[in-house]
């Protein structure tokens, strides 16, 4: 067995895309459209996916609906190689961390439909560091 992707449903393509990309650091690895369905999907994935495995699949409905309750699967997680460079590259880029990485290991960020994304650092903890030490939590994650 082997983990193929997560899906989670999107209200706005672009809005996502520029979350998960742009500001995350994912990227696009395929798209696919369906006209019968009124679907369209768009698996992205880290530095190290492959267009295979360990892929965020994005459902985008054509056809207005509303989304609620974002956390109900849990959240999405990523490692990466500097914890606290990725949450400063995050806020810089208008993202509230909403669970600030004060053990310089983990931290929480939500996508524009309310999913919690997880960022772990790989390896051993970073030595604590303000101003994410004192950072306070922001809403829920």
């Amino acid at each position: 067995m082997k983990y193929l992707h997560t899906m989670v449903r999107v209200r706005d393509i672009d809005a996502s895309l520029d979350f998960y990309c742009n500001k995350l650091g994912l990227k696009e690895i395929k798209r696919k459209e369906n006209e019968k369905g009124r679907f369209t999907l768009i698996f992205l994935g880290a530095d190290n996916s492959d267009d295979r495995y360990a892929l965020l699949e994005l459902t985008y409905n054509w056809d207005s609906e509303e989304y609620t309750g974002g956390r109900n699967f849990g959240h999405l997680a990523y490692s990466v190689e500097n914890i606290y460079e990725v949450c400063e590259r995050l806020i810089k880029n208008g993202v509230t961390i909403n669970r600030p990485p004060r053990d310089g290991h983990m931290a929480f960020v939500k996508s524009p439909d309310g999913i919690s994304i997880e960022i772990l650092q790989e390896g051993e903890s970073l030595p604590l560091q303000e101003p994410w030490r004192s950072m306070e939590n922001s809403g829920s994650w």
